[in-house]
């Protein structure tokens, strides 16, 4: 025990004296902050601003409808700001005008253009042509204000105000959801899928990121030969154990911190936002349990060591970074399809998919968490989820201490799978 201990503290306090975990840890909360503050405000500052200022409106109908479509784009801007241009052309000369504005556009002069002629009258088409052409919101938006124009027009015609109908048809409508667990009433459902989504990506980034160190940490001691002398004062399961362990502990560390500094972040986000002009929904984090922090625990552990347990014999087994690269893929493999699956599983957490995704030992310390912090799962599921684990673990662990501790000290030709199979029948 007191070698497996001192193994463990040297990989623990050698990682986390890195320049590498400092950054990451401390910067890897304000990059994610960072990633959500600047999208709000850059969505605030394009609302304020139109992307259609420097637009012409080329108006073939000569019955209005290019002043309808300005009036129309004008509701929700700034007050101020520079509107489309209409200019009213002959059907004869609107192709003359349009070859005009395209020129105008590719010397920059303007932006872009709109062309509304009989077709556009009868709701089939209206044409645009601009740098922002491949903009999706900025042509939802072209294509609401001309709806609106040609509806506005049609009501006219039939004798209806239609900024009555406009009054009367706009409801403003929120829709709040509430989840209902076996513990009762409470939480958001959208930040429930919000809370959720992280923490299904925050084991899965560790697992990968820390299954890779122990792998690359592995094949560094086996070519530079440090294995050989450590070996032979120690036996390599303990060392194996220390090394899993040791680096688990550093991505749990990581992870305490993110969690921790987000929790802050969110409880700042507003006065932050608010300097920026930008306002946000009020709403709060869920309720986090003992009982499901304990579970989250357990399952980034148990989740950490069958991964890493596999990436220290994919380590030993090899002796280049190409050769680990390639072998390494089945593992990767098994996580991305876990990935894969974390989207439709947040849209539908009581599917079949969910259940059966949960049960199994490579997606389990990922997608059981996601579960959990979704809503209720049956106790029994979940007592089967984490035997199932434990063996899994177990298991990971035998045929990793095996192939750790004949692999780490065979140089020159790369195993086969054959011959890997031997290596595990062998006795100490």
């Amino acid at each position: 025990m007191a070698k497996l201990w001192a193994i463990m503290k040297r990989e623990y306090v050698e990682r986390v004296r890195t320049k590498w975990f400092i950054v990451v840890t401390v910067f890897g909360p304000v990059f994610f902050g960072a990633m959500i503050i600047i999208p709000a405000v850059m969505a605030k500052r394009s609302k304020s601003t139109s992307e259609f200022t420097n637009t012409r409106i080329l108006d073939a109908t000569t019955s209005g409808a290019g002043q309808r479509i300005v009036d129309a784009m004008s509701r929700g801007q700034a007050p101020g700001s520079t509107l489309p241009q209409v200019y009213l052309v002959e059907a004869a000369a609107l192709s003359q005008a349009e070859s005009t504005a395209t020129r105008q556009v590719m010397a920059k002069q303007l932006s872009g253009y709109i062309v509304v002629d009989t077709r556009t009258l009868g709701g089939e088409e209206v044409r645009y042509a601009g740098r922002n052409a491949t903009s999706i919101p900025d042509m939802e938006r072209l294509r609401a204000a001309v709806k609106e124009a040609l509806l506005a027009k049609r009501l006219e015609n039939a004798g209806i105000d239609s900024s009555k109908v406009r009054d009367l048809t706009f409801i403003p409508l929120r829709l709040k959801t509430e989840r209902i667990t076996d513990k009762g009433r409470g939480g958001s459902g959208a930040v429930s899928i919000i809370f959720a989504g992280a923490i299904a990506f925050l084991l899965y980034m560790s697992i990968v990121i820390y299954g890779q160190n122990v792998l690359r940490g592995v094949l560094e001691e086996k070519t530079t030969r440090v294995a050989e002398v450590v070996v032979s004062s120690v036996p390599s399961e303990t060392l194996l154990a220390g090394k899993v362990l040791g680096v688990g502990a550093v991505g749990l560390t990581q992870q305490i911190i993110w969690v921790i500094t987000t929790v802050v972040m969110f409880e700042l986000r507003e006065p932050i936002l608010a300097k920026f002009g930008v306002t946000t929904m009020p709403f709060s984090l869920p309720e986090i349990s003992l009982g499901f922090g304990v579970l989250l625990i357990l399952f980034f552990i148990l989740g950490f060591v069958f991964y890493s347990s596999l990436y220290a014999a994919v380590g030993a087994s090899v002796n280049t970074e190409q050769e680990a690269q390639q072998a390494v893929q089945p593992l990767l493999i098994l996580l991305v399809a876990t990935a894969v699956f974390i989207n439709p599983i947040l849209l539908n957490p009581t599917s079949r998919l969910a259940s059966v995704m949960s049960w199994l030992p490579f997606s389990s310390p990922i997608i059981m968490p996601l579960r959990l912090s979704l809503g209720s799962v049956p106790w029994y599921e979940l007592l089967a989820t984490l035997v199932g684990l434990l063996l899994a673990c177990f298991a990971a662990v035998w045929v990793a201490a095996r192939i750790y501790r004949v692999g780490l000290l065979m140089y020159g030709k790369r195993p086969t799978l054959r011959e890997m199979g031997r290596w595990l029948s062998y006795s100490r």
